[in-house]
Order: C-alpha cells, then structure tokens, then sequence
C-alpha cells in the first residue's frame, strides 16, 4: 500500500511521479545486492541479505512520507542516496568488519 502524497496539486503529481522514479531505484540496488548474495558463500550471503534488510527498511522509511514537497525537495535526483542510506547506517560497518575478519582468517 502506497501513502498517499499531500501538498499542492502540482507538487502531488510531480512528488508521485519521483517517489516512483525512487521506489525504481530500491529496486534496483536490492536486486544487484541479492543477485550478489546469490554468488556468495554462506557468512557473506547472511551479511549481505542482511544489508538488504537495512535497504527495505530505508525503502520503508522513505516511501512512508507523505510529503510530495520532501520528493521534490530530497529526492529528484536518487543517483546514489539508495546506496548512502545503506552504507551510512551503522550496522553496515559491522557487516564489513565482520567481512573484512573472515578474509584475514582464510
């Protein structure tokens, strides 16, 4: 279920048609991060889906708003935020320490 955007008419339809544009772009990276997972072995695959799981809840948190001025003003160019959003949240540091120990300890 999508929420519904509030704001001015014309704000609401160019909001949507981004907040579509970025639920594209989720998609995208969550796809490149399973099809990744899918080549790795065991420890690295659960990290990995685990970094999918921080994605969706971003996706979650982002798609929540129902602001169309917060596409318009934050979004209009989703390049690489997807990605930030992931790579800056702590929890993946963790992931890449814990990556980083196996490969020294093989």
């Amino acid at each position: 279920m999508t929420t519904p955007l509030t704001g001015m008419a014309n704000q609401i339809e160019w909001g949507e048609q981004i907040k579509a544009r970025v639920g594209k772009e989720f998609d995208r990276v969550a796809n490149a991060m399973r099809s990744a997972a899918g080549k790795q072995e065991d420890l690295d695959r659960t990290d990995t889906l685990g970094l999918v799981a921080i994605l969706e809840e971003k996706r979650l948190e982002v798609m929540a708003n129902d602001r169309a001025g917060y596409f318009i003003h934050h979004w209009q160019e989703p390049g690489d935020q997807v990605r930030h959003m992931v790579v800056t949240d702590p929890r993946y540091a963790k992931v890449m320490i814990r990556q980083a120990a196996r490969r020294r300890r093989a």
